[in-house]
């Protein structure tokens, strides 16, 4: 798997998401992509426990720790890099986190239209 450019979607490189826990598609802590992410994990968000909630109930619990497959479980104030459709749902039923654009993938504007990033924007 080759990685895209890691570039923001303000234009500069992309900045670390998180090692705390480690995230990301190729789980290097950023939001980089690839072809092979199907789900375009590159929106880097500060999760809350309504995003978490909101996740669980559509089906993704992000809050259950799974050791089998290394995974800590996320806690409300976790960084992680969201799927971009998954965001912009959270964003649609009025519970989205908020978002550092620095870390957030420029293929996330693919799906996320960027003034609806801007909106989630924390600031710098």
């Amino acid at each position: 798997m080759e990685k895209e450019p890691s570039y923001n979607v303000l234009g500069g490189p992309l900045q670390p998401c998180s090692t705390d826990p480690v995230t990301g598609f190729f789980r290097n802590g950023a939001c980089d992509t690839c072809a092979q992410d199907q789900g375009s994990h590159t929106v880097c968000a500060v999760l809350t426990a309504e995003f978490l909630a909101f996740s669980k109930y559509v089906g993704n619990d992000l809050s259950t720790p799974r050791p089998e497959f290394g995974f800590p479980g996320l806690q409300p104030g976790d960084h992680w890099c969201l799927c971009a459709g998954r965001f912009l749902q959270a964003h649609d039923e009025g519970c989205a986190p908020q978002v550092d654009l620095d870390a957030t993938h420029l293929r996330a504007a693919d799906i996320v239209p960027v003034d609806i990033l801007r909106k989630y924007a924390i600031a710098p």
